[in-house]
């Protein structure tokens, strides 16, 4: 689908050539001459991008901007602001309002296109990580940032650094954010393990861009590093250097002449817009976990173990090898819920499930299979290692009472059914060890609980 541009300028002419060089990049544009016919077409039509003109017959382009980022149906499309007035002040002002961008006239074309396209991927990603965490159900991501905010942590990347720490000295009476003053391979060289910024204020090299241009790469592609925020501190004039710079990764890039109070202003914007996306990400990541975690003993679920179970069984059949299943279930749990409440009940579910931890091997499988039945996957076992592994659970749950909230203490047994699959057992998949293994339990049941029945295919 092609991405929507809608070009705000009073002025026809202005208009027309927009729309040309937008049409040769292949974006769609909508136009409009005033800001209350920009701010009715951009409701309706919810364009990717806003180009908007400062000086407009009608109110400020600062004033339309502000009413866009106020109303719910348009404050996440990204406006871009154009003027040919070079005025610090209302481009404070501009950004102050909600822009993304105010860029002075003339504008160098491919910068321009390049800023386009950061911002309108910008927003997509933002917008799928939302619809994923929507979908996830998980209300992290839309918890208000109320109260205390602590202060971010920026680091200023200058080749010489007496630049670095005049930069600093100035950021620092216009935020209450921590600075710190790193090179190029300290900043390489950051380790997810331990601090690290959230926003990166890289100091172009003019001499050497390739330095700066292998920076922001190398920050991007590193685990450590690839989520900060990267802001380049640019000469006005490196059209092309800054355009490459964009496409690689850079989230903003701000004008070397800039005054502090600008830069202090777009390393906010970034550092809030870097917030939200860390906290749209553990969201998505809380969410992906609930989804695959049975949420009270902490164990897998059966929607995840099913796959996992598919693929174990391919593997060892690939390999020659085999692996034990088995099915464990409370004896008598009714008993407990009703004598004791439910609350109990839990309870063991919840220390049942520790000890199936304690006992598992790495790369065993254990999940909740539902209610009070479990299920154990191990690969690369043999039937005794297996039957000797299903004793020694059902000992381990057999042994100790569980200790319950009110100081009570209530015995638990358990009975397992064992079933042997893999290669060169004849089993045609995992559907049918699951009721071998399940018929074993059903043995087990009868034949008066807390013991472990093998199934007649596996013995």
């Amino acid at each position: 689908m092609t991405e929507r541009i809608l070009i705000v300028d009073d002025i026809a002419t202005n208009r027309i050539v927009l729309k040309v060089k937008l049409a040769s990049a292949f974006y769609d544009t909508l136009q409009a001459a005033t800001g209350a016919e920009a701010i009715a077409i951009a409701r309706q039509a919810r364009p990717d991008l806003i180009l908007l003109e400062v000086e407009l017959p009608d109110m400020d382009g600062a004033e339309v901007c502000a009413k866009l980022k106020n109303d719910p149906a348009t404050r996440d499309i990204p406006v871009v602001m154009v003027t040919g007035r070079q005025d610090h002040a209302r481009r404070i002002e501009a950004l102050r309002a909600g822009a993304a961008e105010v860029f002075w006239k003339p504008v160098d074309d491919s910068l321009l296109l390049a800023r386009l396209r950061s911002l309108i991927r910008a927003r997509d990603s933002e917008a799928q990580g939302q619809f994923i965490d929507t979908a996830s159900s998980v209300s992290a991501f839309d918890e208000a940032a109320t109260g205390y905010t602590p202060p971010g942590h920026i680091a200023i990347v200058a080749p010489p650094r007496a630049a670095g720490r005049s930069l600093r000295d100035e950021l620092v009476r216009t935020t209450a954010d921590r600075f710190t003053l790193i090179d190029n391979t300290a900043a390489i060289g950051l380790s997810a393990n331990g601090p690290v910024p959230d926003v990166f204020l890289v100091v172009a090299d003019p001499g050497r861009p390739e330095t700066t241009l292998r920076l922001l790469s190398d920050l991007r592609s590193r685990p450590a590093t690839r989520h900060c925020a990267i802001c380049l501190l640019v000469p006005r004039l490196a059209g092309s250097v800054a355009a490459i710079a964009l496409d690689l990764g850079a989230d903003d890039l701000i004008d070397d002449a800039a005054a502090p109070a600008e830069i202090a202003l777009r390393l906010s914007a970034q550092m809030s817009r870097k917030r939200r996306a860390d906290r749209l990400r553990h969201s998505v990541a809380d969410g992906l976990r609930l989804a695959m975690t049975d949420p009270l003993t902490g164990l897998h679920n059966r929607r995840y173990a099913l796959p996992k179970l598919e693929a174990l069984d391919k593997a060892a059949r690939a390999n020659g090898r085999c692996y034990a299943l088995m099915l464990l279930d409370l004896d008598r749990f009714k008993t407990i819920n009703d004598s004791l409440g439910h609350a109990a009940g839990d309870a063991v579910l919840v220390e049942v499930a520790e000890r199936l931890r304690a006992n598992l091997r790495p790369g065993d499988i254990a999940a909740r299979f539902g209610g009070e039945e479990f299920v154990i996957a191990a690969p690369d076992m043999s039937l005794a290692s297996a039957r000797a592994m299903a004793e020694r659970i059902r000992h381990t749950i057999e042994e100790g009472p569980v200790l319950l909230a009110d100081g009570r203490h209530v015995r638990v047994t358990l009975s397992i059914g064992l079933a042997m699959g893999g290669a060169p057992l004849p089993a045609p998949g995992i559907g049918d060890l699951i009721e071998a293994a399940d018929r074993a339990l059903l043995r087990a049941k009868t034949r008066g609980r807390n013991q472990v029945t093998i199934g007649r295919d596996a013995a």
